[in-house]
């Protein structure tokens, strides 16, 4: 019996491109399919309904990864309009006499503007950066006679 053929097999070999990602995506999965087609017994085929089975499998892959980055869109769309809403909520302070507490400490002041900060709406309160979700007080505004609006 001649085993020549096996004797450059090998299982480490890096003849075949192989995905450096730690999950196999969707042209891996055909990859590795095309190959175990290509490289079946003729004597001994594989059964129909395991192929069926496979092209299902990779049906299904395909929808899940059509539906997590349909999911992953939904999510930044979401977030920018959130921020939308609070840059909307925020401008309503400007002029305003606010007081905060949060995590970088507390103070009152006047809202100059409203704006985007490392990804977050903040105040700018008498200079100072603010982050909206610190605000735990709001007065109205001082006219020149010194009564509030």
């Amino acid at each position: 019996m001649d085993l020549s053929g096996l004797s450059s097999y090998s299982p480490y070999s890096t003849q075949t491109e192989v995905p450096t990602k730690k999950e196999l995506d969707k042209d891996a999965f055909m990859q590795l399919l095309v190959a175990q087609m290509q490289n079946q017994d003729p004597m001994e085929p594989k059964d129909n309904s395991q192929q069926i089975a496979e092209l299902a499998n990779f049906s299904s892959l395909e929808q899940m990864s059509q539906l997590n980055e349909g999911m992953l869109s939904l999510i930044v769309l979401q977030q920018g309009n959130a921020q939308i809403a609070q840059l909307a909520q925020g401008s309503a302070l400007i002029g305003k006499e606010v007081t905060w507490d949060g995590p970088e400490g507390s103070g009152k002041g006047t809202v100059e503007s409203i704006k985007v900060s490392d990804g977050l709406v903040v105040a700018e309160v008498d200079g100072q950066d603010v982050p909206l979700i610190d605000v735990i007080g709001v007065a109205g505004t001082k006219s020149n006679d010194g009564s509030a609006e």
